[in-house]
């Protein structure tokens, strides 16, 4: 975690937190739309990269993303001079696919689903000795997602509860990892259209369950098999919310025309808990700090959304 520090500090500006009265009158926003790739997937990707480059020097890095974790890699190994290959599926959205193309990688598009990208991926790093970074199950990545409850301990001294989207738990670990031992209460939001960590965290193991269509695409999907990041929720008793379809698309809707905010929809579901009342500002005072993790949505997505 001290080397995520180290890495975040060197490359990234501190994201600001800024009140949000329309959500309460001690509520914040923390916004990590303002990162350079538009999400806080960057600080992983940072944190990995380093580690990797310390370890072994010239070592490539392989994830399979359609994605915000691809471009955090790709925004790392621009800065480190790293070597990168993501794997996207042939269906991934064409303006993240775009966004990817602007930097220096080797981009390859496979399979249909994120799963078939992300055996590609495996089986392009044990052929090619690379390192596979996981968007969520790995050490340095969740190191690297800490760094946001590391700044947020020196923004926010009355600091009460944390809002958190969780899709993998990469962020939620992180955030948990980060305030460790200080009181703070940490709530995860997912869609319930993909409810992958409150059903594993219920069962107390991971078990599958069924994915349906959902406008925060960037927390859909299964866990991994032995993810870590439910062990650490598990170990800490957290608790993951989740929220409906109409109301993340009402929370992205509701902080574009009354916050100023573009939000996808994984950035909005914190948004979309209190609004709907799922999650409940603390009543001592203390400040809620809800995370606004990406801002990489569509324009027709977008559009369709402020005009539903």
């Amino acid at each position: 975690m001290e080397a995520a520090w180290k890495a975040a500090r060197r490359f990234l500006a501190v994201t600001p937190v800024v009140g949000a009265p329309q959500l309460g009158s001690a509520v914040s926003v923390k916004v990590e739309t303002f990162q350079p790739t538009g999400s806080f997937k960057v600080r992983g990707g940072l944190a990995a990269v380093s580690a990797t480059l310390e370890a072994e020097p010239g070592r490539a890095v392989v994830a399979s993303s359609a994605g915000n974790h691809g471009l955090g890699l790709a925004y790392a190994a621009s800065k480190l001079g790293a070597q990168v290959t993501v794997v996207v599926p042939t269906g991934a959205s064409a303006a993240k696919v775009s966004a990817l193309q602007r930097f220096d990688l080797r981009l390859v598009l496979h399979g249909e689903g994120y799963r078939d990208a992300e055996t590609h991926a495996l089986e392009l790093a044990a052929r090619d000795g690379s390192r596979y970074v996981s968007p969520y199950n790995d050490p340095d990545v969740i190191a690297g997602q800490s760094t946001v409850a590391r700044e947020l301990q020196e923004q926010v001294p009355n600091l009460g509860t944390v809002v958190v989207p969780c899709g993998g738990g990469g962020l939620l670990s992180g955030v948990i990892l980060g305030l460790e031992g200080t009181g703070v209460r940490i709530v995860g939001v997912e869609s319930e259209a993909s409810p992958s960590m409150s059903t594993a965290l219920s069962a107390g193991a991971i078990v599958p369950i069924d994915v349906e269509p959902t406008v925060a695409d960037g927390l859909a999907g299964n866990l991994e098999p032995g993810a870590v990041t439910v062990d650490i929720a598990l170990a800490h008793g957290v608790e993951v919310l989740t929220v409906s379809e109409a109301d993340i698309r009402s929370a992205m809707a509701f902080s574009a025309s009354k916050m100023g905010l573009v939000l996808e929809g994984a950035g909005a579901v914190g948004i979309a808990a209190l609004r709907a009342g799922v999650v409940v500002p603390d009543a001592d005072g203390r400040e809620t700090v809800v995370l606004l993790t990406g801002r990489n949505v569509a324009p027709k997505l977008l559009s369709e959304v402020l005009h539903s």
